[in-house]
């Protein structure tokens, strides 16, 4: 079965998941820290996990659960760097879908900001959300969960 993990204090696309989970049947489980999560609708295929607060505890409940069915949603790359480390897949709110392939120069490149920022530069932030991210995340999402899913059932038992 393949469930869907959305690292949930800021992402901007809850509700294009949650309505993905319903038209295909999935689990979706919404991982927050903080004090006051933002609560997704009543919806049996939805749970709201709250985890303590404090650095990256809601990215390792997600990543001490995620398999290789899944899929992560969220815009923090070392969990994805985590999720793909476990085989699972990962996608950012603006529809970067995280691989292999990719993920080592994220996390370098996000080294470099972080010790350039250190240093005193200015590196500027992410872009901001556009309409044309929402369609690109839908996307994305839709074919990282039919691909996991596509694992799933070639997956000997």
């Amino acid at each position: 079965m393949t469930d869907i993990y959305v690292d949930g204090d800021a992402c901007p696309v809850r509700d294009e998941v949650y309505r993905v989970a319903d038209r295909l049947g999935l689990q979706v489980f919404v991982v927050s820290n903080g004090s006051r999560p933002i609560l997704p609708p009543r919806n049996p295929r939805v749970r709201m996990i709250v985890v303590s607060e404090g650095a990256d505890k809601a990215d390792d409940w997600i990543a001490e659960r995620i398999t290789a069915a899944d899929v992560c949603v969220t815009a923090d790359i070392p969990l994805a760097a985590r999720c793909i480390a476990k085989q699972a897949r990962a996608v950012s709110p603006s529809g970067k879908i995280w691989t292999p392939n990719n993920i080592g120069n994220a996390l370098a490149g996000r080294e470099i900001s972080q010790h350039l920022r250190q240093l005193g530069v200015t590196t500027g932030g992410p872009a901001p959300f556009a309409k044309s991210d929402r369609s690109r995340f839908l996307g994305a999402l839709d074919q990282l969960v039919q691909a996991a899913r596509r694992a799933v059932v070639a997956k000997p038992d």
